[in-house]
Order: C-alpha cells, then structure tokens, then sequence
C-alpha cells in the first residue's frame, strides 16, 4: 500500500538548490533511511513530506486518513505543561484515562498511600477501554528513555530530555508513517540499542535521519540518497547501500578519488563482522602496532590522507592518580587512577550525567578534582573538542576563522597543508570558505570548530560527542585522518560504529563514580557484557508495575487482564525457543576467538606482503596463506552470525 509518493518535487534558498524535480514513494511496511551531506537539504525535505513546509514545484500526495508524525531535531512544546500532558496530548479517550491513571499512580507514590475507591474506578475504566497494554508500553518506553517525573513543567527540562520526550511520544502514537530526524542524538549508547530493537521489532513505517550507521544497518531497509540535488535509491540496508553506491561512482567520472578511497573503506570495514573487529588481545594489538612500525616504508599518499606533522611527545604523557569528584551528594569520579601511554586510543562510555564530560574538564584543567592528583608531560598539547561548539564572531569568512590560527600546516617530509586544502579535505568547497561563518548550518559550524581545534596541531586529542551534528561523509574523512593520528586519543561518543574504528581500550562509567577500564573497543565490550541486555527493555517497566501492585493493595487488589497474560506467555515462550542450546553457546564463544585470532594473522600478513622485505618465494607463500585465511574467515563468519541471531 502507497503511503507517500512525492512526484518531480524541487527546492531552493535563493540561488542554493537543495533538489531539483527528485521523486519517490514511501509504502506500508517501509524503513528507509535519509542520508546527505550537512545542508544539502535533509531536514528540508522532511518538513516538506510533513507538511511543514511546501516545494517550488511538483507534487506530494498521502494516503487518505494517514496519521503521519515527525520527530524534529529541535522538538516544539508548550513550556507550561506537565510532561503527562506534553506526552499524552491527544485528545482520545484511551490515552486520556491512562493518563489520568499514571498521575494518580505518581501522586499515590508520593504520599504513601492511596485512595482504594478512586483507585478501583480508575482500574474499571481502564479494563472498559483495555488500556492495559498501551499503559504497559508507555511504562517501558518512559523507562528505557529516562522519563521519570511527570509532573515536571516541559520548561525546566534540559534540551536533551525535551528531544527524549518528544521521541516518547511519537512511539506511544504510533502514527501509520513515522518521520524521524537524528533521533539517536541526545541518547546515550544503552538507549540507542533499545530503540534500534524496538524499531526493528515493530511493524512501523518509518523514514529515519541519522549519522548513527549501525542504526542505518539495523533498522533500515532501503536508503535514501540525497546528493547533488538528486535522489538515489536502494535496497537493502546500510552495508548494501556502500557497496552499491560505490559502483555508482565507479561510472561518474565527475567523483574525486578521493571520495572512492573513503568509501572503499568504509565498505571494507562494515564487511567485517564483529568479532573480526574486536576480540585481538590488547597483546596482540600492541604486537601489530609495534610490528607495523618496524615494516613500514615511506610511501607516497594518496590526495585523499594527510598525516599531519604533530609537536614531539615527551615519555610523561599523563597520570592520574586516586582521582574523585562530587557534586553535591552525587559522585561522579571515585577513586580514578590510570596512566596513559604514547599513542593510546580510548573511548569513554557510559549512561548520561553519569561524569564523563567531568572526567575530561578534569584532565584539561578547566576542573579540578576533590581528591587525587592530575600530572601532564611537559610535552603535552591537548586540543579539546567540545560540546558547547565553535565560538566565533560570525561575521567572519569562514577560511579567516582558519588562517587567523595558521595559513598552513606541516604534513611532515616538507610537505604543507593550506589552510584551504584542509577546509576541503574537510568538505568545504573553495565557494563556500568565503561564506560568513553565520550562514552555515548547525553541521558544518561543528565541521568548523572541529578543522581549527585540529589546525593547532594538537599531540593529545580530546573529543567530547564529535560525531553530533556531522553527515555521514565528514564521518569518513575523520574517522580516516584519526586512523593516522600519531598521538594519544580520548573520546567520549555515543557513536559505537566511530568508537568501534578508533579504540581499543574503554572507560566504562558506572554507578556512585565507579570507571572500569576495558581491553578492546564498544563492541567487544557488549559482546562481553552480553547481547541479551537488548531484549530486555520491559524489565524496569515490570519492576514498576509490582510496585503500582503493592500501593493499590491499601485499597483494592488490581485485576489482572487474562488476555495480557497469555500474550506475555507467548512472546516469553517464543523467547525460550530461540535461545541457544549449551552446545551452540559454546561453539558461539569459540569462533568469537577463532575468527579474532584468524583476523589478526590476516592482518600482519598484509603488513609482511605490503612491506616489501619479503623473499618472493616467502611472499608466494604468504598469498597462498592469506587465499586459506580468506576462505576459512567467511565460513566461520557466517556461522557465527547465524547464531548471533539468537539469544
């Protein structure tokens, strides 16, 4: 069934042309994902199919009746509402009662006790309506997205918790067609895997803006390419869409080389699974680092690397000690020591608020610490990328905010960087550098401040959430200039596909101040910790309901629904046969290491038949071996993700 069908649609802002006479439909049952450079119109043409805004030409047409809603980046609320009322807003009878029904059940927690009679006649009307499953629901989303007090005015959250309310309510809609833009930001990484499973679970209709790729890969279905003002379509998810749009650009001679390098390793990348990617032993990889030092020659780069020239590293890079940090009665750091190494690599991650912006105001000195001590090497130079963004008169051109820093920068062998070639290594297009800083969208602004925290050739780089905000495009090239960037790296994101790229050692923030640390990059850690933690979204929900059970025992015992109860048999049986036997375990966490350990050989035998210090006969050999590790990884490749599917 048709739901959407835009026909020959165009869109420009004065003489910037967002696209010109692009057409596509959207059917019943569709996950598609969006994906463009930043301001290429992404966010346009969702206002468009939402109605928000209207093209120059051409036509869009909806299914009749069709319940469509539209998750923005920056949510509209009415200040003054409570959040019950923000998240139940419509006006029919169902939500209303369960509505009503979930304040009672906060006011009741709140005194202690409860009024019996009041409470029965809520129940009535709730078992009348059947609003038991919708309550259910609502519960789990407000506990997996922590939605806590309902009584709070929508003006006192924070943007980040009002982005969270508005991606609640869209799911407790369920609207026929669901537009979602960037809906992964403000979300710390337990969040997004719980609403990429909801998403994937549900029978949705569903076009999704994102930078998050494992996202895209999971959820999404077909994408959606804008670019150059055109659209192209694919079927398939995120990992197709590469390969495919790589042979697109095979034939358009007008694409840099650059651009294919970029994608043919992004391609590279996503081709592997997992545990290729992240069960070599911190030994291992200490061994490969060393080993790819000793057997590497100078060669010449391609135009699409730099490897820019840093200041000298000192043996001193950093210590800490016994450090803790509170505020208030919250404590955010407890007892934290660790000191880092030359060319160290590590991902902070953990829930919001729980102290990892902390940790880095503290290692830069913009915070002190209650306890412990914080030692820098002399030789030290942090370059700090943060949250707040760029700040920068904007009435400036954007390649003065560059080469007001440095006109250039060393690549090392006497070779330069412009401070123009960096903006377009970085994707500003030699028109666009001469733009005021203040026409540029929210995106390219942190493209910016992330090229000058970068020009002042930082040796210890600290970035705190990069990927907000950057298209998929500026990911690549980041991701690629990180890759071989000679210093120390610390990276808070929630992006596990760029921390999956760039680290191998984690911070793990946990409760009361607690910080694990962890050998290997985000994947290998949840593979770790257990993938059964996606399907349980419902349990806190459940936790909650035995509570309501016992507050409503002071007045009247709450019926159960037979009908529900058979429901939540069934999935929970349904559970049970798709887990695995001991036998299938086991064989699960064995290939988990073989894969690993065949991915590391095939690695350094690259290294060996790349560095040209091989006898031919030796190299004859290593080829044979690398055809053998080749065949044997993608048999047992596809074994391991064949039990990955079950729990």
């Amino acid at each position: 069934m048709n739901y959407f069908q835009a026909e020959q649609i165009s869109k420009s802002y004065g003489e910037k042309v967002l696209f010109d006479q692009i057409s596509f439909s959207v059917s019943q049952g569709d996950k598609l994902g969006l994906i463009a450079r930043n301001g290429s119109g992404k966010t346009t043409l969702l206002n468009i199919i939402a109605g928000m805004d209207t093209a120059d030409q051409g036509q869009c047409s909806y299914r009749k009746g069709l319940r469509l809603s539209y998750l923005q980046q920056d949510p509209l609320f009415n200040h003054g509402d409570t959040v019950s009322e923000a998240l139940l807003s419509s006006g029919n009878e169902l939500t209303r009662a369960v509505r009503e029904y979930e304040e009672f059940m906060e006011e009741s927690r709140e005194k202690g006790k409860t009024d019996g009679h009041s409470l029965q006649s809520l129940i009535e009307r709730m078992d009348a309506l059947e609003a038991w499953d919708l309550e259910q629901r609502i519960q789990q989303i407000l506990t997996r997205l922590n939605i806590g007090n309902l009584k709070a005015r929508v003006g006192e959250l924070s943007g980040g918790q009002q982005k969270r309310l508005a991606l609640a309510k869209i799911l407790i809609e369920e609207a026929d067609f669901i537009l979602l833009d960037e809906p992964t930001n403000h979300l710390d990484i337990d969040m997004i895997e719980w609403l990429e499973a909801y998403l994937s679970r549900q029978k949705l209709t569903l076009m999704v803006v994102t930078h998050d790729r494992y996202f895209l890969d999971t959820v999404c279905q077909g994408i959606l390419e804008l670019d150059r003002g055109r659209i192209f379509s694919y079927n398939g998810n995120y990992a197709h869409f590469l390969e495919k749009k790589q042979e697109r650009l095979q034939t358009e001679s007008s694409r840099s080389e650059k651009a294919l390098n970029l994608l043919k390793k992004e391609q590279d990348w996503m081709r592997r699974s997992p545990p290729a990617r992240t069960t070599k032993s911190k030994a291992r990889i200490d061994a490969f680092h060393g080993l790819k030092e000793k057997a590497a020659k100078p060669t010449q780069q391609s135009p699409g690397e730099i490897r820019m020239e840093m200041a000298r590293m000192g043996k001193k890079i950093l210590e800490m000690q016994g450090v803790e940090k509170s505020f208030g009665e919250i404590k955010v750091l407890d007892n934290f020591s660790y000191v880092f190494k030359k060319g160290e690599r590590v991902g902070v991650a953990g829930p919001n608020g729980t102290g990892k912006t902390t940790l880095l105001r503290i290692i830069t000195g913009q915070l002190a610490p209650d306890k412990g001590s914080v030692v820098t090497g002399e030789t030290i130079s942090f370059g700090f990328y943060q949250q707040e963004g760029l700040q920068v008169n904007e009435g400036k051109k954007v390649i003065e905010v560059i080469s007001d820093i440095a006109e250039s920068i060393d690549l090392g062998n006497g070779k330069s960087f412009t401070a123009s070639q960096l903006l377009q290594y970085f994707n500003f297009p030699f028109h666009v550098q001469h733009d005021l800083v203040s026409k540029l969208s929210g995106g390219e602004k942190r493209r910016l401040y992330l090229v000058t925290v970068l020009m002042k050739k930082p040796n210890f780089l600290i970035l705190d959430e990069p990927t907000n905000d950057l298209d998929i495009e500026t990911l690549n090239v980041l991701e690629d200039f990180l890759s071989g960037f000679g210093g120390c790296l610390l990276i808070v994101s929630h992006d596990r596909y760029f921390l999956d790229r760039l680290v191998d050692h984690l911070f793990v923030f946990e409760e009361n101040g607690k910080v694990r640390g962890f050998t290997g990059n985000y994947t290998a850690y949840r593979l770790k910790k257990g993938s059964a933690e996606k399907d349980m979204a419902g349990k806190a929900a459940d936790s909650k309901g035995k509570d309501r059970s016992h507050l409503a025992a002071e007045g009247q015992k709450q019926p159960r629904d037979l009908e529900k109860q058979a429901v939540e048999r069934d999935v929970a049986t349904k559970r049970q046969k798709n887990k695995r036997t001991y036998r299938e375990q086991q064989e699960f966490e064995a290939l988990g290491r073989e894969i690993g350990e065949l991915e590391g050989e095939k690695e350094l035998l690259v290294e060996q038949m790349n560095s040209g210090s091989l006898h031919p006969d030796e190299l004859m050999k290593a080829a044979k071996r690398f055809e053998e590790l080749t065949a044997k990884l993608e048999q047992r490749e596809n074994r391991w993700l064949e039990l990955s599917e079950w729990e």
